[in-house]
């Protein structure tokens, strides 16, 4: 395997090389030069030649420190690694939000349902951290502050609310919210909406 490669062992050799440090993103099956930088390193590390291509002893070596892949692993529910979940979420239903990781896990009983890449407001307009509940939802909310719309809006403090944001679909994590949740899955955040009742819990936490 080399640079140009795409197949589903180059999704397999991703996620091995990410169990053990040396890829940090989601596996996507295509062996561009971030691929080609990770397989170096794991190269220079165990000694062998540094070529940046995948040649049978670099694979058998790799396949003798790693075990498969779950499913999970080659194909992860967000393109940010979910992070475990704070204790407060692990009983009753949960929007369970990690600022470290950057995702939002829905649980119910301390099980993960669905999860998603999300977003946070500024230094200027952060996200408030702590224990809140659901205490309105509006399916085509539009922000009466900035006039933008909100869609699938679950209000959780104040004006802040996790909802779907066309700026993230777009543009990433090069933006920032004004202190919302934002979510850039509209199919994973619209799920969610249907699922979500007023009085669910909501934690927010590094």
């Amino acid at each position: 395997m080399r640079t140009g490669t795409e197949s589903d062992r180059v999704r397999e050799l991703q996620a091995r090389l990410r169990q053990i440090g040396h890829f940090g993103r989601t596996p996507t099956g295509y062996y561009g030069s971030v691929t080609a930088d990770a397989v170096r390193s794991f190269q220079a590390k165990r000694s062998l030649p540094v070529t940046g291509s995948t040649d049978e002893v670099t694979w058998q070596r790799l396949l003798a420190m790693t075990r498969v892949p779950t499913a999970a692993e080659l194909r992860p529910p967000t393109e940010r690694p979910v992070a475990a979940p704070d204790e407060r979420c692990l009983k009753g239903r949960v929007l369970c939000i990690s600022k470290n990781s950057r995702t939002l896990a829905w649980m119910i009983d301390g099980k993960v349902v669905s999860a998603m890449d999300v977003r946070f407001g500024s230094e200027y307009t952060p996200t408030r951290e702590g224990v809140f509940e659901v205490f309105w939802k509006s399916r085509d909310h539009v922000s009466t502050l900035y006039d933008t719309p909100m869609p699938y809006a679950l209000f959780f403090s104040g004006g802040q609310a996790v909802h779907y944001s066309a700026d993230f679909a777009a543009n990433g994590y090069g933006g920032a919210s004004h202190g919302c949740v934002n979510v850039r899955d509209k199919k994973k955040v619209a799920a969610l909406f249907d699922q979500v009742r007023t009085g669910d819990k909501v934690v927010v936490y590094w």
